[in-house]
């Protein structure tokens, strides 16, 4: 298994709050800080356990690496500031004078003093002496602190709505800027430090500030915190109470650049890439989201955090996202694959999917789900490509323009969408239904579309300006579905009442089927166009004749509501599916017999569809199951079995199934649990057998009781991975591989010896009392 991957990396587990998480400056270690009082410190290389600090008598709030990464500052609970070396796990300082615990810590960017806040002080350490160089009071209650670029002063901000500059060498302060209402949360200096930004609590004003004349440059209202970009010449505001996703603002001219997401959710932890080109974000689905900063489009979502998310961070070269959770753990993202190429996770969808379609001329899979998204896949190798965000509700249908250029979506929150295919951008946003639209067609030509709302109305809209064209009234009841002749002219639709209606698209004429007593789901017309397909709750499938409008056969044998009807490539068949009954029927259109009834499917039907030679027939269930049919015989060629998936419940799902190319039998299916298959059909002699080509990920990897006994070529870090994802066995290890390990061992062995104490060591902590006498230098002031 040399060179495999796995495309995720070990997380870090533990029984307590994650209070803070940071890189050192070069990436080769990273800190963990705990709210059971320790402090662990990992190699980035392997993420194996370097050192566990202990020595906090309290929950640890936050560590810092100094600017050379040799030390490490903490500050805790129990009202001390400790100093550890990052080589040996030696606690090198304890500061001793805050009053209530410490909730932050920061290195000044020359590495020689650290400041250190609680609710009310600020204290400034000299490192070369361990003295308290200045203790910062009565300013009320203190939010938030940042030294300036150079280190000659430290910005902070109170609740009585002021932000104070104090000057390092003079000890006395620079300046007070007055203009927030309200306690301010968030200070942070631009790159050049000539800027200084801040934020409030409450009413969220974002401040501008000019540090050499005090003047306030810009105020934005109604946002939260602002972070800086790495060249200083841009701010990223996000909220954890606004539903507003990020914005990303110039600071130079105050104007709003770009809008990264319309995610229903504020956000709660944003960091830019050390280049600035990209943005990591979390929200509240718990997703970690990767944007390009350039063009706003979001390049990664990464899903696996089972809380809320409260911090996301960059390694320092920015090839890897770490991000701290509420459920006790850090998962570690890779961003890179090979030499700087993007990785986009194959992550599936977060909720059901809804709908499917491929393009032919693209490569491309689409797929829309309950989670509100549009997700575009490589069809070839399943790489995701890009998520379409818009949508604040349901994403009930998706549908390629018949030039492939377009993406036309519905959804529950009332609107469509037509999107640019190439760019991800969103061209136009149809409003004007009143209730959920649940279907969408193309036209023939592409340049109109129509659509099918829960407000019993029909809608024609024009692609290329966004205009509503036409609204066709005359459904009783919820529209569920809507469709286009093959020529064009007409446009077929069903509602709740059981009526079928073929519009006149230029005139709006009406001619209503009437026939079935129930719910009408779904209606397909024959291939030339004069004939129409409907199925009903009502058990019944009905041939109508579109000129005439006259019921020419009559279906009857389901024994539960017919929820699906496709008609075969040649026209000659129809097969129809019951969600109750599980069961597929294959009826001939000429005669009206029932050749075939396809019996198997132990989970309700949600899909078929008829391969594009009309050999096969496959059918599906959002649970997982699937069976492929000889549709001239009736032979079951090939079974899947329930997997386990949590079904949808949702029986007026549209397309999960959609066969793809004709020269190449293959086809798509998406199911109840948010994933997306692309499945290969391999003929065997005179029968057919079906490979899975690639699954969308679901977030972790799935080796549960794999055994991986004596398997070769992996790497230490991906031995740890598999072994905490339930594989089993040991894999093997080669000579070269023990000699490392030998001489690791023989290093380790080496420092514990150096280290001050045997029992103390073996703790991997050598400073682990209490008493400032044992802990190096303790200094009060």
């Amino acid at each position: 298994m040399k060179d495999v991957q796995f495309g995720e990396l070990p997380f870090l587990k533990y029984d307590c709050d994650v209070s803070s998480c940071v890189y050192s400056p070069d990436g080769s270690s990273f800190t963990v800080a705990l709210s059971d009082g320790n402090i662990h410190v990992y190699a980035t290389s392997n993420w194996e356990s370097t050192w566990m600090l202990n020595g906090h008598g309290q929950g640890v709030n936050s560590v810092a690496y100094s600017p050379n990464g040799d030390w490490i500052v903490s500050g805790s609970e129990d009202s001390t500031v400790r100093i550890w070396d990052v080589a040996t796990g030696d606690c090198l300082y304890i500061f001793i004078g805050h009053t209530s615990g410490v909730k932050s810590v920061t290195y000044s960017p020359q590495g020689n003093v650290v400041a250190s806040r609680d609710d009310g002080t600020v204290r400034l350490w000299d490192l070369e002496t361990g003295d308290c160089r200045s203790v910062i009071s009565g300013c009320g209650s203190i939010g938030d602190m940042a030294f300036s670029p150079r280190g000659d002063t430290l910005a902070f901000g109170s609740d009585d709505g002021r932000v104070r500059i104090w000057d390092v060498a003079s000890k006395e302060f620079r300046s007070i800027l007055i203009g927030h209402t309200g306690a301010v949360s968030t200070i942070a200096y631009s790159a050049q430090g000539g800027l200084l930004i801040s934020s409030q609590y409450y009413g969220d004003t974002v401040r501008v500030w000019e540090v050499e004349s005090g003047a306030c440059r810009l105020a934005i209202g109604s946002f939260g915190s602002p972070v800086v970009s790495p060249k200083g010449n841009q701010v990223a505001l996000y909220s954890g109470w606004y539903d507003k996703g990020v914005v990303l603002w110039d600071m130079e001219t105050g104007a709003c650049v770009r809008r990264l997401s319309d995610h229903k959710g504020g956000s709660y932890s944003v960091a830019y890439s050390p280049q600035g080109d990209q943005i990591v974000s979390v929200e509240r689905d718990r997703a970690v989201r990767l944007w390009d900063v350039e063009t706003g489009e979001c390049r990664q979502t990464m899903f696996g955090h089972t809380s809320s998310v409260k911090k996301v961070l960059f390694s320092p070269k920015g090839d890897y996202i770490a991000s701290a959770s509420n459920d006790n753990t850090v998962r570690l993202w890779s961003r890179s694959v090979g030499s700087g190429v993007s990785r986009k996770i194959s992550i599936h969808h977060s909720e059901p999917v809804m709908s499917l379609k491929y393009s032919s001329k693209r490569s491309q899979v689409a797929s829309s789900s309950e989670d509100s998204t549009i997700r575009l896949w490589d069809a070839e190798t399943g790489v995701h490509d890009r998520t379409l965000t818009g949508h604040s509700g349901n994403v009930h249908q998706i549908l390629y323009s018949p030039q492939e250029d377009r993406l036309v979506s519905c959804s529950r929150d009332q609107t469509l969408r037509v999107w640019d295919v190439e760019s991800g951008t969103c061209l136009h946003t149809l409003s004007g239904h009143t209730n959920a639209v649940v279907d969408v067609a193309f036209s023939l030509q592409g340049d109109q579309v129509a659509s099918a709302s829960h407000d019993s109305t029909v809608r024609l809209w024009d692609v290329n300006t966004g205009e509503c064209q036409h609204i066709l009234i005359g459904h009783a009841g919820v529209v569920w579905f809507v469709t286009y002749s093959p020529q064009g002219n007409q446009v077929a639709s069903t509602d709740i009442k059981g009526a079928v209606r073929l519009w006149d698209v230029e005139t709006g004429a009406c001619r209503v089927l009437t026939g079935h007593s129930d719910l009408t789901r779904k209606v397909a017309y024959s291939s030339n166009g004069s004939q129409v397909a409907s199925v009903s709750d009502d058990k019944t499938i009905r041939l109508w004749n579109v000129e005439t409008g006259l019921c020419t056969h009559l279906f009857v044998g389901h024994r539960d509501g017919v929820s699906r009807v496709v008609y075969s490539p040649q026209g000659g068949q129809v097969a129809s599916a019951s969600y109750g009954d599980k069961t597929v029927r294959l009826w001939d259109t000429e005669s009206g017999e029932c050749r075939h009834t396809l019996i198997g499917h132990e989970q309700c039907i949600d899909a078929i569809a008829y391969s594009p030679r009309g050999n096969l027939i496959a059918s599906w269930s959002d649970t997982g199951e699937a069976r492929l049919w000889n549709a001239e015989t009736g032979d079951c060629y090939w079974t899947l079995d329930y997997d386990g998936s949590t079904p949808s419940g949702n029986s007026t799902l549209i397309h999960l199934l959609v066969w793809m190319t004709s020269d190449v039998e293959c086809f798509i299916t998406g199911d109840g649990g948010g994933s997306v298959r692309v499945w290969d059909v391999v003929k065997e002699g005179d029968k057919y057998g079906v490979n899975m080509r690639w699954r969308s990920a679901n977030g972790q990897l799935t080796v549960k009781d794999a055994c991986v006994q004596n398997v070769r070529g992996l790497s230490d870090l991906d031995k740890r991975l598999l072994k905490q994802r339930g594989a089993l066995g040991e894999p093997s290890v080669r000579l070269r591989d023990a000699s490392k390990k030998m001489m690791t061992m023989t290093s380790v062995v080496s420092k514990l010896k150096s280290s001050s104490s045997g029992a103390d060591a073996l703790n991997q902590s050598p400073v682990s009392s209490t008493d400032p006498e044992t802990q190096g230098y303790a200094k009060t002031s």
